[in-house]
């Protein structure tokens, strides 16, 4: 049986992938540096790990021996990880997590990357043909990532794939994101205050990125991969969706908050390596997504 070790496992994607990863066969060790996500799968196999710590990363490698490894984890506070210093403390930690992969026998492996690592003035973003100059830490690194793991690849001959995120929303989004905050605000009767909302993004519901991720570790498909719907919409579409949903038109606050100089008009994804190499498409339209999200923050605001 292929075993699968997935990092970030208790993360906004990683989560997403057990159960699809369990239903398919899979035997599946997640690693966290926390508990078990919630409503995680009861065959998964959990390990509690700092992968900063390279000596702990090469003992549980030696201990799970996994065949495939799906790596998320990564520093990711809202409005703090562009230019956080951790994010070279990460690309050490996954060259650390992918030679010990390497080293126990490891044989395909899919790392998250980020449109970040495109030069955004060029709007449409494509594999290999898209000028790649990222603009902030975050970008350079996991840019960085990909170039020295390409470079593991040829090396050790183990199949290496790096799926680039676009925008995502869903549930357990961390409540500063986009999506979150709008839903959350509406749902507490406080204004959501937003830019001019002219903003023209590619935003994917998380459950299907995490599906996304899957058909890309099980398929051929190597190097980069966006991972992204390919469709664009316009950020005040998205709150005017939400907003209609939930009765609450009165609360949005469209210029409440500036645009920074440096935020792109337009950032959509070329899916087509997606769709045809990997052979994945997504399942959720944009309005069954935020019906799904607004379901679940309803559900646990009851709870909190």
């Amino acid at each position: 049986m292929d075993r699968v070790l997935v990092t970030g496992a208790t993360g906004f994607v990683g989560r997403q992938c057990l159960a699809p990863l369990t239903k398919t066969g899979w035997e599946v060790h997640a690693v966290s540096s926390r508990r078990s996500a919630d409503e995680a799968p009861s065959e998964v196999y959990w390990h509690e790990a700092n992968l900063l710590n390279a000596n702990r990363v090469s003992s549980l490698l030696a201990d799970v021996r996994p065949t495939h490894l799906l790596h998320f984890a990564w520093y990711a506070v809202p409005g703090k990880f562009w230019t956080s210093p951790e994010n070279f403390q990460w690309v050490q930690a996954s060259l650390n997590l992918f030679q010990a992969f390497a080293s126990c026998g490891g044989r395909r492996a899919v790392v998250a990357g980020s449109c970040a690592e495109y030069d955004w003035r060029y709007a449409y973003c494509s594999e290999g043909v898209t000028p790649l100059s990222p603009a902030t830490p975050y970008g350079a690194c996991k840019h960085a990532l990909t170039i020295m793991l390409d470079a593991i690849a040829r090396q050790t001959g183990v199949s290496i794939a790096s799926g680039r995120l676009f925008f995502l929303y869903g549930p357990h989004e961390h409540p500063q994101r986009f999506v979150a905050s709008i839903i959350r605000s509406l749902l507490l009767g406080v204004p959501a205050r937003c830019s001019h909302g002219r903003q023209i993004r590619d935003f994917l519901y998380v459950g299907d990125a995490a599906e996304a991720f899957v058909a890309l570790l099980t398929s051929k498909a190597a190097g980069p991969v966006n991972i992204a719907s390919g469709q664009p919409v316009v950020l005040k579409d998205i709150v005017d969706v939400i907003a209609t949903r939930l009765d609450r038109r009165d609360l949005v606050e469209l210029g409440a908050l500036s645009t920074p100089e440096s935020e792109p008009p337009v950032l959509v994804a070329d899916t087509t390596r997606l769709r045809d190499e990997v052979g994945w498409s997504p399942s959720h339209d944009l309005d069954r997504g935020l019906e799904e999200t607004i379901d679940w923050w309803k559900l646990h605001l009851r709870e909190t």
